[in-house]
């Protein structure tokens, strides 16, 4: 997987070194690829897709100073954009906070409430435990406050949470979700046709799910994780410092 980062990607080499007799440890391995040129620049994002200049209402941020202990206690929304030959699409996700697993998604080529919908639709569907409600955390943006979508939220058992400012750590799971499909699946990259950009995501979900390693679950798969429930989950948060 493109920009898989080198510390997975050592330990899924573990086995080949073994059978080869090459003795390369996590530090050794970071150094070839550094002086070979094969680690990957860091990019910045700069495309916008909220818009939080509205009416409707916005609900309180219910997660500020939550630690989530088991899976399907909170998921987070969030929206990002893909490049096509002619135009964007656009990619709404739904993620589990504390097993980072990708519980719906829907790509279009527009940002209209029925794609986020879509996508809480499949989040629900993809459910292993229904509990009796799940925090639903999202940007302000117009299409997670707009009375179409918050209805069947709530209507489905969903406590309605929203970003109070405009700090990436009030969302950061989702932002990070949008950065991994991005640059470690290849949706960065200009795709030529929706029907394709479709197919991607489909691929890209499958593999993040059940392959990818992440630190913060243990070196477990996000699938693993969520069944498992047995790790502390990591903030991105950054503590304050002391007075």
């Amino acid at each position: 997987m493109p920009r898989y980062g080198t510390e997975k990607l050592h330990l899924d080499l573990r086995a080949l070194f073994k059978e080869l007799r090459i003795k390369m440890g996590r530090d050794k391995f970071l150094k070839f690829c550094r002086e070979n040129h094969l680690l990957v620049p860091k990019t910045k994002r700069c495309f916008i897709t909220t818009d939080s200049k509205h009416f409707f209402y916005k609900s309180p941020n219910r997660i500020k100073d939550m630690l989530p202990t088991q899976s399907e206690q909170v998921f987070v929304s969030d929206i990002t954009y893909i490049k096509l030959d002619e135009g964007y699409a656009y990619l709404a996700l739904v993620t589990d906070l504390y097993s980072k697993k990708i519980m719906g998604y829907k790509i279009d080529n527009n940002m209209k409430v029925g794609m986020v919908k879509e996508a809480l639709k499949m989040a629900l569907k993809n459910r292993r435990y229904k509990r009796e409600s799940i925090i639903h955390h999202s940007d302000r943006g117009l299409q997670y406050c707009c009375p179409d979508y918050t209805e069947f939220a709530e209507k489905n058992g969903f406590v309605l949470s929203t970003t109070e400012k405009y700090d990436p750590y009030e969302n950061a799971v989702a932002e990070r979700m949008n950065g991994i499909l991005k640059y470690e699946f290849g949706l960065k990259r200009v795709i030529p046709t929706l029907e394709i950009a479709v197919k991607m995501v489909d691929e890209a979900v499958h593999l993040y799910n059940s392959k990818r390693l992440h630190r913060s679950l243990e070196m477990d798969t996000p699938n693993q994780a969520h069944i498992k429930q047995k790790h502390k989950y990591a903030t991105y948060r950054k503590e304050k410092s002391a007075a």
